[in-house]
C-alpha cells in the first residue's frame, strides 16, 4: 500500500549539477535504484543511511518514488494540478514554485513516515527548496513551535519548513504524516 507523500517547492529549476548530486546521493543510499528519466527515480532506501536503526524490515530497505517535476523537466500537468488549490506561496514562502520534488513512500508503516521525512530533508540538503507538509488538524499545535518552521497555514492543513523542520517533526512523539 502506498504511503505518505511530501513535496519540496523549488524557487527555480534544479541545476544540472544539483540533479547529478541528487542522483549520486540516492544511488549510494539505495538497495535498488532505477532512473526512469533525469530527475525521476524508483528506489529502495536503506533505513540506516537515514539514521533509522530500529527498522526490522528484512534488508531494512524502504521503497520510494522521487520525482522532480514541473516546467523544463517533465510531468508539467502534474505540477500544475498539484498547485491549483495551494495557498498563496509568495505570502508564505517568498516565491512562486517553478518546480517541485515529490517524495512518495510506497509503504505506510510508521517507519515509512519517518523515512519519508528524513529522506525529504536529505534531498533538500542537495537541491534546496521548502518542504510542503500536509498537517492533520490535531497536529497543528505540535508543529507550531518546531525548529525550521517557515509558515503554518491551518486553513490549508499545510506547514512549510526547512530540513531542520522535517527532522524535528520526525523526532516528535506525535509525529505522523498525512497519507
Amino acid at each position: 500500500m502506498a504511503g505518505p507523500v511530501l513535496l519540496i517547492e523549488l524557487p527555480e529549476p534544479v541545476p544540472d549539477a544539483a540533479l547529478a548530486d541528487l542522483r549520486r546521493m540516492l544511488f549510494h543510499m539505495s538497495g535498488r535504484f532505477e532512473e526512469r528519466r533525469p530527475g525521476a527515480y524508483d528506489l529502495t532506501v536503506c533505513a540506516r543511511h537515514l539514521g533509522i536503526v530500529e527498522d526490522e524490515t528484512p534488508g531494512a530497505h524502504r521503497p520510494f518514488l522521487v520525482t522532480v517535476h514541473g516546467p523544463g523537466i517533465g510531468e508539467e500537468e502534474w505540477f500544475e494540478a498539484e498547485h491549483l488549490e495551494s495557498p498563496d506561496f509568495p505570502a508564505y514562502i517568498g516565491f512562486e514554485p517553478t518546480q517541485s520534488v515529490n517524495v512518495a513512500a510506497m509503504s505506510n508503516g510508521q517507519i515509512d513516515h519517518v523515512a519519508n521525512a528524513l529522506l525529504t530533508a536529505a534531498i533538500m540538503d542537495v537541491v534546496g527548496g521548502v518542504a510542503n507538509v500536509e498537517v492533520d488538524d490535531r497536529h497543528v499545535p505540535a508543529v507550531a513551535d518546531l525548529e525550521g518552521l517557515i509558515a503554518l497555514v491551518p486553513e490549508h492543513s499545510t506547514a512549510f519548513g526547512t530540513p531542520a523542520f522535517l527532522r524535528a517533526w520526525a523526532a516528535h512523539p506525535e509525529f505522523c504524516l498525512v497519507k
